[in-house]
């Protein structure tokens, strides 16, 4: 573990090198190769540095994008370079490694680690806050693992969370369109958010589109429920329950809100949106509002607005 440390070292001295240099795609892999003998002459993990440096370099353009979005009171640019170099090397390991050879948590210390070695006073600190919001909506992989020591909450001990979402569809001409959101990992999901304690779950629907893409919407009828176990970094486990429903809009432009997680919204032709990236367990709800939709099968339903 002492020579990957020090790799990651060696390809954070190269990252800066090349970010304040303006270095091109081969000087930066001569300066690697010149850190390396500089510096780290017997780490004897080659092949770690040249994988990791080679991943970052192709995907800086991406992990930029997540930094934006996990960090929107920051530009990129604004980021002093070592931080944001050391924020690309942690990204890509909390994003891109094989889990079983760099675990979440790992890529995360590493990084904080790195930032306060080579950063600022308040290095580890912006490191640690950026690197934990993306962790958390990764859904913080490997929590269980690194905490088995703490007291099990059985299911029923667990407080429970009730949420909403939808599929939100309109229909334009003879087609049927249906409205989704994309986050920052690349996939096209639902609108989904908490209920206020005083709402019915029709009524907090429509609040949460309404706020989240700008769409009025009706509840037509509800598609299904799970109920999933999430981390809350003050109150522990909780249980998550969700209600989705199918709702009808207007064909009107979709204006997405300023949200951490959340880059994009767009109407799709509901024929094209199973091409679309989707998480699998959005899949299923998806696919039967879209059955609902092509049999003319779906039923309007009461709506009670607290």
């Amino acid at each position: 573990m002492a020579n990957r440390h020090l790799s990651r070292s060696v390809v954070l001295q190269t990252l800066f090198e090349w970010d304040v240099r303006a270095y091109s795609a081969a000087d930066v892999y001569h300066a690697l190769t010149r850190n390396v003998e500089e510096f780290a002459p017997s780490a004897g993990d080659s092949a770690f540095m040249e994988e990791l440096l080679k991943g970052i370099v192709a995907r800086k353009d991406d992990l930029d994008l997540v930094i934006e979005k996990a960090a929107p009171e920051w530009p990129v640019s604004r980021i002093a370079p070592v931080d944001r170099n050391v924020l690309r090397l942690g990204l890509y390991e909390l994003l891109f490694s094989d889990r079983e050879k760099v675990p979440a948590k790992v890529a995360i210390n590493e990084a904080i680690e790195l930032a306060k070695s080579f950063g600022g006073e308040n290095s580890g600190r912006f490191v640690n806050g950026v690197l934990g919001a993306v962790y958390k909506e990764l859904g913080e992989p490997g929590k269980d693992e690194v905490s088995k020591k703490k007291k099990e909450v059985s299911w029923d001990e667990m407080p429970q969370e009730r949420l909403v979402g939808a599929v939100v569809y309109a229909k334009q001409g003879s087609d049927l369109y249906l409205a989704l959101v994309h986050d920052i990992f690349g996939h096209w999901t639902l609108s989904k958010g908490k209920l206020t304690p005083e709402e019915t779950p029709e009524a907090g629907v429509v609040r949460k589109i309404k706020e989240e893409i700008g769409l009025s919407v009706k509840p037509v009828e509800r598609l299904g429920e799970n109920e999933y176990v999430a981390s809350d970094p003050q109150a522990g486990k909780k249980r998550k329950h969700v209600i989705y429903f199918l709702a009808e809009s207007k064909f009107e432009p979709v204006e997405l809100a300023k949200k951490g997680g959340l880059d994009d919204a767009k109407w799709f032709r509901m024929q094209d949106a199973l091409e679309l990236n989707f998480y699998e367990d959005m899949l299923p709800i998806v696919t039967k509002a879209m059955q609902k939709l092509t049999a003319g099968t779906a039923r309007k339903v009461h709506t009670s607005q607290k």
